[in-house]
Parts: structure tokens; sequence; C-alpha cells
């Protein structure tokens, strides 16, 4: 298999997973929003930045999610 393709697969699993955790949106405080958020804009920042490698799309969704959650605790 050809690794742009398997990048761009994890690519879009990693937004599955992001968007999925928003279907029980409404019941989410206002920190697991922003952990939901910051994982989905890092995973996406990780995957451009290292040209779609998984490796990279992880470790942003992980870097995004822990920051997401520090902004989300002080609202």
């Amino acid at each position: 298999m050809n690794t742009t393709i398997l990048s761009k697969a994890g690519v879009i699993a990693v937004l599955a997973v992001a968007l999925s955790g928003c279907s029980s949106w409404d019941s989410m405080s206002s920190r697991q929003k922003s952990t939901v958020t910051g994982a989905g804009i890092g995973g996406v920042a990780g995957a451009v930045v290292t040209g779609g490698g998984v490796l990279g799309t992880v470790g942003g969704a992980a870097i995004g999610g822990v920051i997401g959650d520090q902004v989300g605790k002080n609202k």
C-alpha cells in the first residue's frame, strides 16, 4: 500500500473520530468541547506539517487536545 494513501486514510480516521465526539456535543462541558476542537485542529495541522504523516497527525491531535483542554479549563 502506498504511504500517501495510508497517510490520507490516517487523516480521515482522526477526523472521523474527532467528529464522532461531536455527536454528544450538547452534553459536553466547555472544557471537553475545547479538547475535542483542539484535537481536531491539531490533527489537521500535524498532517499538513508532516505532509500527511500518520505520526505527525496523531502527535498533532494529542498536542492539540492538551492545549484545548488547558484553554477550556479557564472558561
